[in-house]
Formats: structure tokens, sequence, C-alpha cells
């Protein structure tokens, strides 16, 4: 039996996560939010876009989920942000796991998160709300991470870490055993972690010193 389900966002994510939700799961999109004054257009993927503000209106959530696909915009503070409007309007925010991922952790996730394929996820991990992983992780035994992360293609996560709040990771970054990344912490493509990380830190490349963050932070996609 479908069920029905309403996107935010109109981007490249919300794409995606339509193009999942349908050929994955027994949701139905029905349509797609977002902020009335970043409509642009009447439609998109053939289905109404209507006004995140008053979406409760024609989209109660007695009879809609909602999923938030929004990337890492402002390290993930839009996304988290949105999420959280999301759950105070009474929405069910349902997560996407791929059936092509190897899932091990007795489905220990939060909402919204959308876990796609070829992600090893291994016993005892949590996964937190919110949380994207893209395509080709390995998230370690007894790993952690905390709500709003995002974390891109073919990381390592090594056993007993903790990835906290709202962190980025960047392709290929790998993350030595029992460390703990602080909140907000964004690790570029191919970084090398062999300690605690303070919250707020940047690491580019395999540098072993954290980086100032550019001041137009990262770049939405």
């Amino acid at each position: 039996m479908s069920k029905d389900l309403v996107i935010f966002g109109i981007g490249e994510q919300a794409q995606l996560a339509h193009w999942f939700f349908s050929h994955d799961t027994e949701y139905r999109a029905a349509a797609f939010a977002v902020d009335a004054a970043f409509i642009g257009a009447p439609s998109f993927c053939g289905l109404p876009v209507v006004p995140f503000e008053t979406l409760a209106e024609s989209f109660a959530p007695s009879a809609y989920d909602l999923f938030v696909a929004v990337g890492y915009s402002k390290v993930n503070r839009l996304r988290k942000e949105k999420y959280l409007a999301a759950k105070s309007m009474g929405y069910r925010c349902p997560s996407y796991i791929s059936k092509q991922a190897t899932v091990l952790n007795d489905m220990r996730f939060g909402e919204n998160c959308f876990i796609l394929e070829d992600n090893t996820i291994q016993p005892f991990a949590e996964i937190g709300d919110n949380v994207t992983l893209w395509s080709g992780n390995h998230i370690g035994h007894h790993a952690k991470i905390e709500s709003h992360c995002f974390i891109t293609s073919h990381v390592v996560v090594s056993g007993g870490v903790t990835v906290g709040e709202s962190c980025f990771i960047g392709v290929n970054a790998t993350l030595r055993d029992h460390i703990r990344i602080g909140e907000r912490s964004v690790l570029g493509a191919g970084t090398l972690i062999l300690s605690d990380t303070a919250p707020g830190s940047v690491y580019i490349g395999n540098a072993t010193k954290p980086a100032e963050l550019p001041s137009e932070g990262l770049r939405r996609i």
C-alpha cells in the first residue's frame, strides 16, 4: 500500500530524493514544498510546488509525511532548521535507507535520514536524525553519527568513533577508531583524522592542523 509524501526542496537533492523514494519504497510523492520566496515555477518533476509556510492547509500532517531534501548548505544548518520546522508542524519525517546498503545495526536510525547504496553500517552503530550518508561509506561498529551530519562518499568511520552534530565529512576521509569529532566540524576530502577534533574545526586535505572555514561556508549541492 502506497504512502503519500511531500518533499521539501526543488534542487538536485530533492530530485534524487524523489527518484529514490519512488523507486525503492512504498512512498508516492505528492508535491514539493519550499519557502514561498523561492518558488520560481509552479511544478517540479511533474508535481506541484507549494509554499512551506502554508503546507499544512493542503497537505495535512495527518495524511502526508514530509522528507527534507536539503544538502549541507551553511554546514547543515539549513537542513536542520527545515527538519525542526517540519517536526514543529506535526509532520512525520521518514528515512530513506537503500535496499542496496549493508545494514547490520538493527535499524538504529533516526528520522529524515538519507542512506544511499553501498553503505556498510556495522553492528551497534547508531545514526541520529537528519543524517545523510552518500554512497559507499563504511560506518564501523559502535560508531555514533549524531544528528544533522552529512557524510559524502567513500568515508571510513572506524569503530567506536563519535561524529558530533552537524558535521560535514568530505570524500575519502578516514577517521581512526575511538575518537570524537566535535560538532560542526568540517573534514575536507582526503583528510586523515587521528585524534579528537574541537567543535567547529576545519581540516583541509590531509592537514594535521585545523584551518579556517571560508566566509561563504560550504557550497550547497
